[in-house]
């Protein structure tokens, strides 16, 4: 499914909903841009989202939303995808001495019905782990995965207040050992009939178990019994363990999106 082909409409719809579902309240809408500039880890909630193409030149753009990041003491970054506007973007970005940084893709499925179909018997050393899967709350869910990635405080703070504002509900579940020691978890983000994968993470100690394959699983059936019927994620390019799991599941590349930024000095 590498080379799957989707319906472009899809996609756009898929785009749509992950704005929504990375949604922080530290946002302004200025000129066809959604400029936002939570505190959180997540560089979606952190960026230009360069949704429409508004009156103003690229340039006068960047000369009103570039003071706001300086006033919150944040680093800028503009998200780039086959959505961007206005057209040339990119090369515009990258003529003004824009890096570009972090390749990502946005992997689709678009039958979650198919994906837990053929996912259906799971090999028998993974079920005793997936029945300790369970719901999480949303602030136990931040403190957990904020300590397992190092994120600081003030970054679980943006990350708990982006999930519990959210304008798309998002429900989390977490797998525990034998011990009651969670070792695996994520989220899903419902919107209609589209459901996106977040936050899938396995604690270091316990990954190539199948762990995260069995937590995409639990929150697919979580997402179809709440009428979800198309799922995504999004994930680094550069990670082939993680590419190799949701490949596996049924997944396959949507798009692709990056950043621009300007350098760090």
């Amino acid at each position: 499914m590498t080379n799957a082909v989707f319906d472009p409409a899809l996609l756009a719809r898929i785009e749509d909903a992950g704005i929504n579902a990375s949604a922080p309240a530290q946002q302004r809408w200025i000129d066809g841009w959604l400029v936002r500039f939570a505190r959180g880890k997540a560089k979606r909630a952190r960026c230009i989202q360069t949704v429409a193409s508004g009156r103003m030149t690229v340039a006068d753009k960047l000369a009103h939303c570039l003071p706001i990041y300086a006033a919150a003491d944040l680093h800028p970054y503009v998200r780039i995808t086959p959505f961007s506007l206005p057209e040339g973007l990119d090369d515009a970005l990258a003529a003004a001495g824009m890096e570009r940084v972090d390749d990502t893709r946005v992997m689709v499925a678009p039958e979650i019905a198919a994906v837990l179909a053929a996912n259906a018997e799971k090999p028998q050393e993974l079920r005793s782990a997936t029945d300790h899967i369970d719901r999480s709350d949303a602030a136990g869910f931040v403190e957990w995965i904020g300590a397992a990635r190092g994120s600081s405080a003030e970054e679980c703070r943006a990350h708990l207040d982006r999930v519990e504002r959210s304008p798309v509900p998002h429900h989390a579940l977490r797998m525990r050992d034998g011990a009651g020691a969670a070792i695996a978890g994520g989220q899903v983000v419902i919107e209609a009939d589209i459901a996106g994968l977040y936050d899938v993470f396995t604690v270091e100690s316990e990954r190539g178990r199948g762990h995260a394959a069995a937590v995409c699983l639990a929150l697919l059936r979580l997402a179809a019994a709440e009428g979800a019927r198309v799922a995504y994620l999004q994930v680094d390019a550069g990670n082939a363990a993680a590419r190799k799991v949701y490949h596996g599941l049924g997944f396959a590349d949507g798009y692709a999106y990056h950043y621009r930024s300007p350098p760090a000095a």
